[in-house]
């Protein structure tokens, strides 16, 4: 239903997200944290959030009437009206609302009214990553709105106009970028551009605040992205602002490092979280643990931090808290890094009645993504490739490790019977002589376990072969144990068609390390 007109001057106005926030007179320019959260709220793309951080701060400007009531340029009777023209655009429903509220109101209309407009274009289109043809002629229209009045702009007005546009994606050669921008040179003395800074440098982690900055990770972690920018100026944050920062607020801004197997370029990255460990590892437990989960990920724990986890003080605390459970499974996995991957640690260890399995079931995303998945199909290919009885599916192997298919394979080669064998190898492992190169076959040594990984697309970073931190530490904790691996890629499942071709493709990965079965069941 349309909303009437009405009297636009009777409506108090609202303070918004991203809003004026200066008293009467005095300047306001959009900040980065406003920016940010526009961009984090409308899902923009990694360049556009990398554009915000690179793009070199706006001098101030009056935005025109902000929420203490100050009059528009000129003064007189229309501040009520130009006033509340503004609250209906910050609060337009549709890119299509926007232009009706602007093209209706033509006498009430001031240049502030465009960057406005802007913004709110930015939070709209955010929902609708491909706008219908109706709202992309509204876009064209608020586009000829801005270009026919743009001469009457002044050069700050031009200038948050222009940036907004970037953001929002206009490419350069459009006709609203090439006019702002010309208006912009014909209203500045010429000079040569400033040559870029560092990425670390136009962060500018002094704008920026913890929470807006914790935003940006989630982000990042959330949709798997692992872009280099991002998480260098993130790194550079927590090295800057380290003593302001609390463990539960580190805790997150490290998060992305470890789920997107990043480890930062920043030289102080890991003194500065050694310190805050030491600094706070008493005062949140679980904030503790789960900065060194994801430093687990990146092969880095520090010594001291794991002598203070593993303490008796620590752990009789933890036995008391709500989260006990979910701290003693993370324990427990720090426990196996210990054991596979720092034979020179000599401090306190997690003691065996305080173990539990680490990962006694499938992860959360492969089971809401169960439908997306091969695993069906590869088990249906297995049933008939080798026969029902010759391997194990989501079976979980000491310390708490789900294997997708295991194997059990005799000195020959032979795929033998798993009811007939012990699927589970030892743990802690027997120390071997010497390692197997992973290009042996199987048959060299006795009584092998060979373990079928599926690598699933949202196994991996976005747009990327690097497998997600959890995902590349299981896939070394389980061959460090020594179960053979034989990853199934998504990219060779996906061009197999049908059930026929998979069989095909199965035999051959198997047969590549050597192993031999009898006629296929079924």
């Amino acid at each position: 239903m349309r909303r009437p007109r009405g009297d636009l001057g009777s409506r108090p106005p609202r303070p918004t997200e991203g809003a004026a926030c200066a008293g009467p007179g005095e300047p306001w320019s959009p900040s980065p944290n406003s920016m940010l959260r526009v961009l984090l709220a409308a899902q923009a793309s990694a360049a556009q959030l990398t554009g915000l951080l690179l793009f070199p701060p706006i001098q101030p400007f009056c935005l025109g009437p902000s929420k203490w009531g100050d009059r528009p340029p000129g003064g007189g009777p229309h501040a009520g009206p130009v006033q509340g023209l503004q609250r209906l655009l910050e609060q337009a429903r549709s890119p299509g609302e926007l232009v009706r509220w602007l093209g209706q109101n033509p006498t009430k209309v001031h240049a502030h009214h465009y960057p406005v407009a802007l913004r709110r274009l930015g939070q709209l289109l955010g929902s609708q990553p491909r706008p219908p043809p109706v709202e992309q002629t509204s876009l064209q229209d608020l586009s000829q709105l801005i270009i026919r009045n743009c001469p009457s702009f002044d050069i700050h007005t031009i200038h948050v106009c222009l940036h907004l546009a970037v953001l929002l994606g206009f490419p350069s050669d459009a006709p609203l970028v090439c006019v702002l921008e010309r208006e912009r040179r014909a209203r500045l003395p010429p000079k040569p551009p400033p040559p870029l800074q560092p990425v670390l440098r136009e962060a500018r982690p002094e704008e920026l605040t913890p929470h807006v900055m914790v935003l940006l990770a989630q982000h990042l972690a959330r949709h798997r992205l692992r872009e280099p920018q991002l998480l260098e100026a993130i790194a550079h944050f927590l090295v800057v602002q380290e003593a302001q920062l609390s463990s539960k607020v580190v805790q997150k801004l490290v998060l992305p490092f470890g789920r997107l197997n990043y480890f930062p370029r920043e030289q102080q990255f890991m003194p500065c979280l050694e310190r805050i460990l030491a600094r706070e590892a008493g005062m949140a437990p679980l904030a503790t643990v789960n900065i060194l989960m994801s430093l687990c990920q990146l092969r880095c724990l520090p010594f001291r931090a794991l002598q203070f986890v593993f303490s008796p003080g620590f752990i009789n605390h933890i036995n008391g808290t709500p989260h006990a459970l979910i701290v003693r499974r993370y324990l427990s996995l720090l426990d196996t890094a210990v054991e596979l991957e720092l034979p020179g640690y000599q401090g306190p260890r997690l003691p065996r009645k305080q173990k539990v399995p680490i990962f006694p079931q499938p992860l959360t995303t492969d089971r809401a993504r169960r439908k997306y998945s091969h695993k069906d199909i590869v088990a249906e290919g297995l049933r008939q490739l080798l026969g029902e009885e010759k391997y194990r599916q989501d079976l979980t192997v000491p310390p708490g490790y789900c294997t997708d298919f295991l194997l059990c394979v005799s000195s020959s080669g032979a795929v033998l019977p798993v009811r007939t064998q012990d699927p589970f190898l030892p743990y802690p492992p027997r120390p071997r002589p010497q390692a197997r190169a992973a290009s042996q076959p199987v048959t060299q040594d006795p009584a092998q376990r060979v373990v079928l990984m599926l690598q699933e697309r949202w196994h991996f970073c976005r747009d990327s072969r690097v497998l997600l931190g959890s995902r590349a530490l299981r896939e070394r904790h389980l061959g460090l144990l020594g179960y053979q691996l034989l990853p199934l890629p998504f990219e060779e499942l996906e061009s197999q068609r049908g059930l026929h071709q998979l069989k095909s493709y199965l035999r051959q990965k198997l047969q590549t390390l050597g192993l031999r079965w009898g006629p296929e069941g079924g």
